[in-house]
């Protein structure tokens, strides 16, 4: 590596993730790791794979209003989420698979283990996907998911907020994350958010933008992925 290349590396801050222990968090109580950590040699089809470049996508994968109708719209506040993955440097990464799922607008999940009062809408499944343009670009259409309680807590709430995949090259290289909206003030409160330092919770908070938003119909926010760098986002699986 040139002397200039050495120049623009930026390492990566390990001071910016979270003690595996945060006993506000509970959870992380029975999940935080006793023993010291090991490191396991991966193997080749961990470090290789999967190519999407030929994956077939329904034309309503990256609509959450479509791709669980069941006669009618999901109930709720409709939004468009939409940014664009790049390394450090604005480059864009292309054709790489994000994938989100969410509660509906009530603040619960389609899922069997999910006991929340809120009911479930016939018309929302809460999951979608799209592949980045040759720019790095990615958009959903969806409902804004509501706030739920969560048993951390007397009365514990999560902000309101979507879950985030990125898959790169290979199995190995898939982060999760999760973004929070705007102006929640539930976002300062959430025993999660408060783990990470101030700068990591902004880089997963995404922005109203306007520019974006459909007249009479629905409301933008914008999420850019940064995967390194001094203006990354936050993964808690980094």
């Amino acid at each position: 590596m040139s002397e200039l290349d050495s120049s623009l590396f930026v390492t990566r801050d390990r001071t910016r993730h979270p003690r595996a222990l945060t006993p506000d968090y509970k959870t992380s109580v029975a999940r935080s790791p006793q023993q010291a950590l090991i490191t396991l040699v991966p193997s080749i089809s961990e470090n290789t794979g999967p190519d999407f470049s030929h994956l077939k996508f329904g034309p309503h994968d990256n609509d959450l209003l479509l791709n669980f109708n069941n006669g009618g719209l999901p109930i709720g506040e409709r939004i468009v989420v939409s940014g664009r993955v790049m390394d450090q440097y604005g480059k864009p990464i292309p054709r790489t698979l994000v994938e989100i799922w969410q509660a509906n607008a009530g603040g619960r999940y389609r899922h069997k283990n999910d006991r929340y009062i809120a009911p479930l809408d016939p018309n929302f499944g809460g999951v979608g996907r799209a592949l980045t343009d040759s720019e790095g670009n990615y958009i959903f259409r969806t409902i804004k998911p509501g706030p739920y309680p969560w048993r951390n807590g007397p009365n514990e709430w999560r902000p309101a907020h979507i879950h985030v995949s990125i898959s790169g090259p290979s199995i190995a290289t898939r982060l999760i994350t999760q973004l929070y909206f705007e102006g929640d003030p539930l976002i300062p409160l959430c025993p999660i958010a408060k783990t990470v330092s101030e700068d990591a919770v902004q880089s997963l908070i995404a922005k109203l933008d306007m520019g974006m938003a459909n007249p009479m119909d629905c409301l933008a926010y914008r999420f850019d992925i940064v995967l390194r760098g001094q203006r990354k986002t936050h993964f808690p699986n980094r």
